[in-house]
């Protein structure tokens, strides 16, 4: 599964919870009214999974992942890890995390 296909079956899981597609970065993201929670940026996703929790820990341990640095100088988004493509299979249940993390924020 690609991971824009991988990307379309998180959508279609969370779309009932009020879910929506948007861009951010000039990539795909997912959103919940005005906030978004998840971005594909280049072949890996994104997820905003909040500094401190469990999903964020989890994420981080794989092998690959790495806080999220869109500028690419050393100044990462600490809320944000991004999960290589070849972690497909944690990617809804980091969308799924991430939306309860968004939700609580």
């Amino acid at each position: 599964m690609t991971p824009d296909e991988c990307f379309d079956d998180i959508l279609d899981e969370l779309t009932p919870e009020g879910v929506h597609t948007a861009t951010m970065f000039g990539s795909r993201a997912l959103k919940r009214e005005t906030k978004v929670f998840a971005v594909v940026h280049t072949e890996d996703a994104v997820f905003r999974l909040g500094r401190g929790t469990p999903a964020h820990a989890d994420a981080l341990a794989l092998d690959g992942a790495e806080l999220f640095d869109p500028s690419g100088r050393g100044r990462p988004m600490k809320d944000w890890v991004r999960v290589p493509a070849e972690h497909t299979d944690h990617w809804l249940p980091f969308a799924q995390a991430a939306l309860a993390y968004l939700r609580g924020a």
